[in-house]
Parts: C-alpha cells; structure tokens; sequence
C-alpha cells in the first residue's frame, strides 16, 4: 500500500508524465484538485473510489487537513492511491506537507513530479523565462500573501533588485499592490508584465501590461503572471493555432469520439463531448458463410460489433470469410476491417450507400447471396438495390444505436448558444441532439455534417447545415469544420 503524489501539470492532459498515467490506470483511490484536467478521470478503473480535495475562492471541498486525513486512513486500508495534484507537488501544491503527514504515520509514498505552470503557462504563451541576451534566470514566487501587510515572508524589493524572470504564482488578486511593490523595490515601471490565465488548456487566455498598467488589466485567477523582459516575448505556437478559443461539440458515441477529439484538440478547440448516442452491440446468430458471396460492412461499429460478438466462442476469426468478398463504405470501415485481419475487396469513392450500390458489381449468378452487417434501424438503399441487382439480400442487425445521457452542463451550454460549431456524424446522432435540446439553439452554433444523409436529417430537424465533409469521413469533418469558421 503506498500513497502516490503525482502532479498532472499545468492542465493540459497531454503534459501528465507516463508515470503518472501508469498509476492512474491502477488506482484504487484518487483524491484530485480542481486544478487537474477532468479528462484525466477517464484513466482510472471504474471501480477507483474518486475524492474530490478541489479548492477555489471562496470554496473548499476538504481542508488540508483533511486531505492529509484522508491520505493517511486510504494509504493504510486501500491498495494504490493516488493524490493527483495540479501543476508539481512541491511548488507550491502543498505536496510537501502531504509527504510530511504521511511519513510521521508511517504510511510508504511516492513524488511523481509535474510541469509547474511557472512555466508550462508561460511556454504556451509563447514567453520562454530565460533568454539569451534577455534573461538568464528566473524566480518562481507566491503571491498569495498580501504584499502590504505589515511582515511577509517575500521581500519585494530584493525581489525586484534581483532581475530576470520573476513568475507569480496565485497572485491575481493582488496584482496590483505586488507591481506597486516592485517599482518601489526599483523595477522601473514599464517593465513588460504578461498574466497568463488557464495555461495549456483550451480556453487559455494571456493578458499583455507594464508594472505600471497591471493593476489596471483584467488579471482574473488562476493565472501565471511573468514580470521580466522575456513577458514582451511573443513566440505564439498554443494560440495561433486554427481552431484556438472555438469551442466545439462532438456528439459521436462515447466510445467513438476520441478520434475526432483528439484531431480538434491538436488544432486548439475546446472540445465539448455531448455524446447523442450510444452504441449496444446486438447477440446474433452467424449465418452460413459457405457459399456467401458478398459480406457487406456500412459502418466501423458493424464490423466491431460483427467480428466481437458473433456466437463463435472467442469471437469470430477472419479464416471463416475465406472466399467470401467484403465491402465496406468507407476508409474508416475498411480500417477496422484491417485490425480484424480482413482486406476489403470494395471500397465505393464516395463513403454512402448510394456509392457502394454503384460501385457493386451485378450479381454473376441468379441468386448470389450477400449479407449486409449493419444497424437495427439503417435505410433499405443497399438491401433493395442489390436485391434489384440480382442478389439474394439477408440483412444482419448487430448493433443498434440508443439515446445516450449526456451531461446537463453541456446540454445548457448548446441551448444558450454558448458554443462554436456542432459536428454531427451520423443521422442518428442529429436525431438524438435536437431530440435532447428540444429546440433548435438562438443562435444557432456553426453545424457541420459528415455527408449528404447526415444533411439531410438535419435540415429536416430545422438545423442550417454549414459545412459537409467532403471526403464523409472524420478527417473531411475537421478540414470542413476549420474552412467553415475562418469563412466566418
């Protein structure tokens, strides 16, 4: 039994270090801060107990004490626990004193340093803390004492004779009397201030002043603030990127939507996950595959729910389709078709059923059977076309989409119209928004839509459709999306 300290960085999850993912995807218990990025959650095994220990202004779910508590009693009852703490554990995270409580009980525990957002903050503002020719050393301080209080362990004016890079940590509220403070300390007033607010995470935001102006700007916590001549750096990277401050809804299964994440993510959006659906895999009976012509694939959640819960009994192998051809509607298919150890035969150019029906080649025999792997509820194009084609069509649902239930905060922030865009991919997934919205939202965000099906739904919703992927795949939705909004 061992308490593990793990700083999860500034809050962007990318910036967890392996170590602390290891421990997470083990946990028994995590007691986290606010500070730490809610997807990390997504790490932990379902049955981890979760503590919130968060602070705000104002605001305490457990007092330090508490906390140190709470880490002893787990640390000697439960397995692996883990104190998931914002930014490092020791700069100024308190991680010092947990470590303290937990060696005078006696209890084992492990430091996993983070990324302090004395610096992650400033790199993604594009300000290194040290320069060449500019600045050659940095001092990271709090500046959650009151700089005018009668005693206080910071010295300001050594501080301020010091030089370089100076990084203010929980100083927002007091911006004002610390500048003061440093100008009487001797740095001269228009030395450049940058204040950082959220660091790494989507919605960062980095506010540009002078000693002499900060108090003045809108500092608003949780902020770094860089006092130096480095603040006046601009080397963007983090805020320059495309979908930078657009917020964005991704309304694919839960199961689904990590992809297309992780893609909005990469070019700076906050994602907002409002899954509409959720996938569940159907028990079906195999059909004979002897003799079977044509196994027809029109989703990657056919051929997941195909291939994992078919009744052969550890799930179906890929030798069985030995001489039968298979076609899938689209590269994603055809991908997941792939990792089964399947090639596709067919592949239509455009990712519809109107495309493959085209592309299918007329029925050689009177009779030639083909199996469509699909939806419960899906169009009859294919089945009736290649019915008309010559075939013998049997149509096998194994899976089928239901309305999932999504969180209420996000569902409120898409009626207030409080988001960018909205990306829809699949019909069901329109039908299952607007089901849950009630309403289509004033203004309505920017909706783009993976094809001329999904489209279609939605204009019939009453939704304006903005963009269509073309191609109607994932990547198409990106690249449709980031036209659409610098178009706007």
């Amino acid at each position: 039994m061992t308490v593990h300290l793990v700083g999860a960085g500034p809050g962007d999850p990318g910036l967890l270090t392996v170590r602390g993912a290891e421990l997470l995807a083990c946990a028994d218990v995590v007691v986290y801060d606010r500070l730490a990025s809610p997807s990390l959650l997504d790490l932990v095994p379902e049955h981890a107990e979760r503590i919130s220990a968060g602070k705000a202004p104002g605001t305490v779910d457990l007092t330090q004490d508490e906390i140190n508590a709470v880490l002893v009693d787990r640390g000697r009852t439960a397995g692996t626990v883990v104190r998931l703490k914002g930014g490092d554990p020791y700069v100024f995270g308190r991680g010092g004193e947990e470590a303290e409580a937990l060696a005078a009980a006696g209890v084992p525990f492990e430091v996993v340093p983070g990324i302090t957002s004395a610096i992650g903050a400033a790199t993604y503002a594009g300000i290194p803390v040290t320069h060449r020719g500019v600045s050659t050393h940095f001092t990271v301080v709090t500046g959650h004492e009151d700089p005018s209080k009668a005693r206080t362990e910071v010295d300001w004016a050594a501080l301020a004779r010091a030089g370089g890079t100076l990084v203010i940590l929980m100083g927002a509220g007091r911006i004002g009397d610390i500048a003061a403070a440093l100008v009487d300390g001797g740095r001269a007033p228009d030395t450049p201030v940058a204040a950082v607010r959220n660091g790494t995470r989507a919605n960062q935001a980095t506010v540009r002043a002078t000693l002499a102006t900060i108090a003045e700007a809108d500092v608003r916590a949780p902020s770094a603030i860089v006092v130096g001549d480095v603040a006046a750096l601009d080397l963007a990277w983090f805020e320059a990127r495309p979908l930078f401050g657009r917020s964005v809804v991704v309304t694919r299964a839960r199961e689904q939507a990590s992809g297309l994440r992780a893609r909005l993510e990469a070019l700076g959006a906050d994602v907002v996950e409002l899954p509409s659906i959720a996938i569940e895999p159907l028990t079906f009976s195999l059909p004979a595959l002897d003799g079977l012509d044509w196994l027809v694939f029109t989703s990657a959640n056919g051929v997941r729910a195909f291939f994992d819960r078919g009744l052969a009994p550890a799930g179906l192998d890929a030798r069985a389709l030995a001489g039968t051809r298979v076609a899938a509607i689209g590269p994603g298919t055809e991908r997941v078709l792939a990792s089964h150890g399947v090639r596709a035969d067919l592949v239509p150019e455009r990712f519809v059923a109107e495309s493959l029906l085209e592309a299918f080649p007329d029925a050689a025999t009177a009779g030639a059977r083909v199996v469509i792997a699909r939806a419960e509820q899906a169009r009859d194009v294919l089945p009736e076309g290649l019915t008309t084609k010559g075939y013998s069509v049997d149509v096998l649902p194994v899976y089928r989409t239901v309305q999932a239930a999504p969180d209420p905060g996000s569902l409120d922030r898409v009626r207030a119209g409080e988001v960018d865009a909205v990306t829809f991919t699949s019909s069901s997934t329109v039908t299952n928004l607007c089901d849950l919205l009630g309403r289509v939202p004033d203004p309505q965000p920017l909706v783009v839509s993976i094809g001329p099906v999904t489209s279609t739904k939605a204009r019939e919703r009453g939704l304006r459709v903005d963009a269509e992927a073309e191609p109607h795949t994932v990547d198409g939705v990106v690249d449709a999306l980031v036209a659409a909004l610098e178009r706007r």
